[in-house]
């Protein structure tokens, strides 16, 4: 079923895994779980930023360079089939020349389309996680699956469905942590190592609260909004990951359906990170030009202003609210109707 894989890696002793410039748990623990895999490979591992010290709980993120490998042999790109993720690459153009002439292999678990623009074979199955594409492509090619893949696997798994608690989360999932657990990860130890990465600092939580009096409610309380301008991101992005802090606190207040944490820089880049009750955050991302899950996604733009960008979001949110309402209202007459 994946032998794409496999036909990837024939006569290939160098691999270079690449994740996009917006690492997060699944993208991590999928780029340290294939070095793994690759053992009989000589494997290096890049991501075009620093990993945050959130992530850091990960066994053998430091392994992971900005520093590009040139004469690798192939190229994997793990969690993303979207080119707007990758524009730090695709902006030097030695590294694009080296995407548009060498073999690569993608392999993402998110419903957006591939619109990657350089020649690449993939393998792209909606999944909870990319982590879980990468366990089930082992299993099904054969590969060893040693205990520090089974962590790295789980961890990252763990990550992108919260805990296996996330709307996507199916009865298979169960099945792949239950045979994780066999080949030796311990779900205890694994949270117990976040946990104490995840701990605040008294800084952190007073910045925190400052957050929390900063969200704005738009479409009688449905719609959530935060700024997050550069300054805070300068000063304190590598501690804590503003996103991680509010996103999930904004997206539980009663009445909201959708939470966006947008961010700006001076080089007049804005991003949004998407958490929605209703499962339309891959819509609202998709309006534009991002993708993601239905309950979280994401976009990245250069075209807006953040005022432009919050009036955008009401009018969508409000056409993409109302339309599932109404679907769920058409859908609940049919069911009662069928009685």
């Amino acid at each position: 079923m994946y032998n794409t894989f496999s036909e990837f890696l024939k006569d290939k002793n160098k691999i270079c895994i690449i994740q996009a410039e917006n690492p997060d748990g699944d993208s991590l623990g999928s780029a340290i779980a294939l070095e793994y895999l690759l053992s009989d490979k000589e494997v290096s591992l890049y991501c075009p930023v620093d990993i945050p010290k959130y992530l850091r709980y990960f066994e053998g993120w430091s392994r992971v360079s900005n520093e590009f490998v040139f004469n690798a042999d192939g190229y994997i790109i793990v969690d993303t089939a979207a080119e707007i993720l990758l524009s730090k690459l695709m902006a030097d153009d030695a590294i694009k020349n080296i995407l548009n002439t060498k073999p690569v292999l993608v392999l993402d678990h998110h419903e957006t389309e591939d619109d990657l623009t350089f020649p690449h074979a993939s393998i792209i199955e909606t999944l909870p996680a990319c982590c879980t594409l990468i366990y089930k492509i082992a299993k099904d090619q054969g590969i060893e699956i040693s205990k520090d893949a089974a962590d790295n696997i789980f961890n990252g798994i763990l990550s992108d469905t919260l805990g296996l608690t996330t709307a996507s989360v199916s009865a298979e999932d169960f099945r792949i942590a239950a045979e994780l657990t066999d080949l030796g990860s311990n779900i205890s130890e694994l949270e117990e190592k976040r946990k104490e990465f995840m701990k605040k600092s008294q800084r952190i939580l007073d910045y925190k609260a400052d957050l929390i009096k900063r969200i704005d409610y738009s479409l009688d309380g449905e719609l959530a909004t935060i700024h997050i301008p550069w300054d805070d991101i300068q000063e304190y992005s590598d501690e804590y990951n503003p996103n991680v802090l509010i996103l999930e606190e904004m997206r539980m207040v009663e009445g909201v359906e959708v939470a966006v944490a947008i961010k700006t820089y001076p080089d007049g880049k804005l991003t949004g990170k998407i958490r929605s009750s209703c499962p339309i955050a891959d819509k609202v991302a998709g309006y534009f030009g991002g993708g993601g899950h239905p309950y979280a996604a994401g976009f990245r733009t250069y075209d807006l202003s953040y005022d432009e960008c919050v009036k955008d979001l009401v009018k969508c949110c409000n056409d993409l609210i109302t339309a599932y309402k109404k679907e769920n209202e058409e859908s609940e007459s049919i069911s009662y109707g069928s009685f």
